[in-house]
């Protein structure tokens, strides 16, 4: 800095100046629902008020830290020089352990050119929008869902949004689903699912996966753009019981070309900081992203990849790690269940979800139309803020991920709670609950 020089605190103009000239994409997407609740959990948090915190989907590392071996490698690969760019598709090494883990894991084999690695799934759901559909190109997903509302808009999409319900966990049937495949040309799946913790039914996948393969073999036959399936199995090792997540070239191995699995090590090693996830496709596919995402340099960080390359192959380290983490999440999601299954049979107006998979529990406060001091309740957003503000719970509407029904629906995350505080938050929801009338 020169010396004596005057340090002047820039002006950017009236408020909404500058904004007015960006794009209409970036002026049109609606933030982050979830990282603005977790602004009034913080200020809760730092005033010295009992939170459960039960809105994030990031696992706490002090109760749910990264497979010791993979930390022990991700030290080695920093320490070995490891600090470079990567190559755009991923180190080699990486791409084939991701290929014999996905065979070991969901018994479909993919070859190495059909592996693409990013920083975590996140880019490459939006790659796979991108890379798929042509500005106003139908993509249809079910609600809730994760962001798929917000990729849609994005992706300059047609975007329909197929309501599901309870009684099917929150998830779609071929019939929720064929009266819009003929128009589509990314249909998106995910299970286990984000946010209900609900796993497709193997039969549900397989149908689902028939119908598409069926649909392009016409599209192919006229000469037409084919229906692409993007599936989400990112919590696909977090099973709970005699669920079981299968993928559909498994079930169904002509739909093979049409399906883009997105996959990673952020929810099956409570590694979401660590920012490694991968695309299977075909090659064809895949190379397009390798290409799409390069420019954006969504890569993952090499050390990283050199790291998980090396876990992935210790099937014994993986498998010890996975059983032990299954369990505590497993015990926190029943911790929870029973807990408001027990109000449920005093009488209270909650339910939720037997948990079946991932690291959430659907939970519905039915008391829409009720009144809690005098003040009616008009629908998800009157109820978060009273369990958070009169019972210290903190929660996400199912309207963060796509449902408009005011129907009391929520998300519950146990990566980053105790069983301490699980326990004692029950006793300020029985009593906020009582209150109402």
């Amino acid at each position: 800095m020169l010396p004596n020089k005057t340090i002047s605190e820039l002006d950017f103009g009236p408020a909404g100046s500058v904004d007015a000239s960006l794009s209409e994409r970036a002026r049109g997407l609606v933030g982050s629902e979830i990282l603005k609740i977790a602004g009034e959990i913080r200020a809760m948090v730092a005033a010295g008020k009992p939170v459960c915190n039960l809105t994030v989907g990031d696992f706490n590392p002090g109760y749910f830290p990264i497979p010791p071996a993979l930390l022990e490698a991700v030290h080695g690969a920093y320490a070995a020089g490891e600090t470079n760019y990567p190559p755009s598709d991923g180190i080699l090494t990486l791409r084939q352990a991701v290929a014999e883990f996905t065979a070991r894991e969901f018994g479909v084999k993919y070859p190495v050119a059909s592996v693409v690695i990013a920083s975590g799934a996140r880019p490459v759901l939006y790659g796979a929008y991108r890379c798929v559909l042509d500005p106003g190109d139908t993509v249809v997903y079910p609600a809730p869902s994760w962001n798929n509302n917000h990729y849609s808009w994005l992706s300059s999409a047609n975007g329909i949004c197929v309501h599901t319900d309870v009684e099917h966990g929150f998830l779609p049937t071929l019939a929720d689903l064929r009266p819009h495949l003929a128009k589509a040309h990314l249909l998106v799946l995910n299970t286990p699912l984000n946010p209900s913790g609900t796993v497709m039914d193997p039969k549900v996948t397989a149908a689902i996966a028939q119908a598409v393969a069926e649909e392009n073999e016409k599209r192919t036959k006229a000469g037409a753009k084919h229906l692409f399936l993007l599936f989400d199995q990112v919590y696909g090792s977090l099973t709970f019981g005699a669920r079981k997540h299968e993928h559909p070239a498994a079930l169904v191995p002509e739909c093979a070309p049409w399906v883009i699995t997105v996959d990673g090590i952020s929810k099956s090693l409570a590694a979401t900081g660590l920012r490694v996830g991968w695309v299977l496709a075909a090659p064809e596919v895949s190379a397009r992203m390798r290409d799409y995402l390069g420019h954006v340099g969504a890569w993952a960080p090499r050390p990283e990849q050199v790291a998980v390359a090396k876990f992935l192959q210790n099937t014994a380290a993986v498998d010890a790690f996975r059983r032990e983490m299954d369990a505590r999440v497993r015990e926190r999601l029943e911790s929870l269940y029973e807990g408001f299954s027990a109000l449920r049979s005093q009488g209270l107006p909650v339910r939720c979800v037997e948990p079946q998979g991932a690291i959430y529990l659907s939970l519905q406060i039915d008391v829409v139309g009720k009144s809690h001091d005098g003040t009616r309740i008009a629908g998800n957003e009157a109820i978060r803020k009273l369990l958070l503000d009169h019972a210290g719970l903190a929660v996400v509407p199912f309207q963060a991920f796509g449902l408009a029904d005011e129907t009391g629906w929520f998300r519950l995350s146990v990566g980053a709670v105790t069983h301490d505080e699980i326990a004692q938050m029950f006793p300020r929801v029985k009593a906020l609950l009582a209150r109402l009338r």
